[in-house]
């Protein structure tokens, strides 16, 4: 069931009414039903996927509970009390030790059924890949992991597990959300409250507008000078690169709009994911600003505990005494940061395509950290690099580095990735492209024109949040205005509109990781 679809809208609709009319806790098992219906919307197969994980993660979370809250309760308890600081310390380290193996048993059961599944994915086309497994995944993994860090209570309640796991909005592609983030606002029966449902729908909208409007509008040049690049070369790889990078962020960012604002009608507040990534002035910052929870979680789940492990504290150690103590602080930085960014590449996909994508984010991340130094320098030397005009600059120069290395979404084929980013500079043909070739890849001037007002309005959006939340600064305007507004945005999504077979919109590109 896509967001896109006629079917969603509708089991919305439904949703949202039930929602405010069943009383009490009737709500949260109404969103559990709701969430897996929703799921199996899309395949048996992917509904049991989902139950194995909430079923392993729910045991082995009350395993990992009960074995660190017991040992507790004995050291706690006169007969733990009497015994000496080395038994103490031997009590606790074979809790921790016990749970640590509950915690991994469960980790290798998860990855191992989507590492099977998304390999499968890759080599034959037959082999459905499961609704947002990825997404999912981590967010149930987070939270194992944090009931073993102590940091969250075992859940006991098997329903509530199932929920945040489940929870559709934020299974097909994110915002990967923690327990903590989740418990107090998915958990609590919220009463009706025109706020959360104007601010719901308003931000919904807004995500049918990037979706239908951009980034399905751009979709078919994007396909056909991806389809055959031995005679889109050159001027049109350079289009390719603008149009998938607009096409990416309209489609990401639009369907986790509709994700936030299906959940903040019914009062459930989720985490951002976004932050206007494409004012990034380094690669560092965008990856603050794009995709904030995946980054988070890899941040507190694979960087942190790598680095400080005790097998990087004699790494850091051997490094030191051997190559100098910058080396020796350097070295763990480096190894982790390539763990994260090897991984995130293989999150994406299994495939070289993506394994290269995070491997060359990892290295322009490493080299920008070393030249940092220079970076001062020259900033406490020219004064124009501190101007606003140089800020632009860098803004554009990021953005540029961010479309060559989306490439590697287009392809799967490495070879054929560098041979598209070369012609861009070596291929020729920008005449050709921007001289009328642009409307020979699918695209009509009404459909540039359309799709460039668009990117506009979505671009002012951006900068006048900067202030404050647009939303909000809707509310202080007259009700005649936001009428305009909002009616106008529902107009242009339903007048133009990109619409596939039986008037449903395309996939959204991230439901495929």
């Amino acid at each position: 069931m896509l967001f896109t679809s006629y079917a969603f809208l509708g089991f919305l609709l439904i949703l949202f009414v039930l929602y405010y009319v069943l009383p009490g806790k009737a709500k949260i098992v109404l969103l559990l039903i709701a969430s897996y219906f929703f799921y199996l919307s899309s395949g048996l197969w992917g509904g049991i996927y989902i139950g194995v994980t909430t079923v392993t993660v729910y045991v082995f979370s009350l395993f990992i509970g009960r074995t660190l809250d017991g040992s507790k309760a004995f050291l706690s308890s006169p007969e733990g009390k009497a015994l000496s600081k080395d038994e103490k310390k031997l009590k606790k380290d074979q809790a921790k030790r016990k749970a640590t193996l509950f915690m991994a048993f469960c980790i290798m059961i998860n990855i191992g059924i989507l590492a099977v599944v998304k390999t499968l994915g890759t080599m034959r086309t037959d082999i459905l890949v499961p609704l947002g497994i990825s997404f999912y995944t981590l967010q149930s993994l987070s939270y194992l992991i944090d009931v073993k860090r102590g940091t969250e209570k075992a859940e006991k309640n098997i329903l509530k597990v199932a929920l945040f796991i489940s929870f559709f909005p934020l299974t097909v592609q994110g915002p990967i959300s923690r327990f903590s983030e989740l418990k107090d606002t998915l958990f609590v029966p919220h009463k009706f409250e025109w706020k959360n449902v104007s601010y719901g729908l308003t931000r919904m909208l807004f995500g049918y507008f990037k979706k239908l409007v951009i980034a399905d509008r751009l979709s078919a040049g994007v396909l056909t000078i991806i389809a055959d690049t031995g005679i889109y070369g050159g001027g049109y790889a350079f289009l390719l690169l603008i149009l998938y990078t607009a096409e990416l962020y309209a489609d990401f960012t639009g369907g986790i709009d509709i994700a936030i604002g299906a959940a903040e009608v019914m009062g459930i507040k989720v985490p951002e994911n976004f932050n206007c990534p494409y004012f990034s002035t380094s690669l560092k910052e965008y990856w603050r600003r794009w995709h904030i929870t995946m980054c988070n979680w890899f941040k507190n789940y694979v960087f942190y505990p790598v680095s400080i492990s005790k097998w990087m504290g004699k790494i850091k150690k051997f490094t030191g005494s051997h190559f100098g103590a910058y080396m020796g602080k350097r070295i763990p930085v480096y190894i982790s940061s390539f763990i994260v960014w090897f991984l995130t590449g293989i999150w994406h996909g299994i495939g070289w395509n993506f394994i290269t994508w995070g491997l060359l984010n990892f290295a322009i991340l490493m080299i920008s950290e070393e030249l940092e130094p220079l970076y001062d320098r020259f900033h406490k030397r020219f004064s124009f690099s501190n101007t606003f005009g140089y800020k632009v600059f860098m803004m554009i120069r990021t953005f540029i580095l961010i479309c060559f290395l989306n490439l590697f979404d287009c392809f799967s084929n490495v070879g054929q990735t560098f041979s598209v980013m070369g012609s861009v500079f070596t291929g020729g043909k920008y005449a050709e492209a921007f001289g009328g070739g642009i409307f020979e890849i699918g695209l009509s001037r009404a459909d540039l024109l359309i799709a460039g007002i668009a990117i506009i309005i979505v671009f002012l959006v951006s900068v006048f949040k900067q202030k404050a939340p647009v939303r909000d600064r809707m509310q202080n305007l007259p009700m005649w205005c936001r009428c305009i507004l909002i009616g106008g945005l529902f107009v242009a999504v339903i007048v133009f509109g990109t619409y596939g077979i039986g008037y449903d919109a395309s996939q959204f590109i991230y439901n495929r990781f």
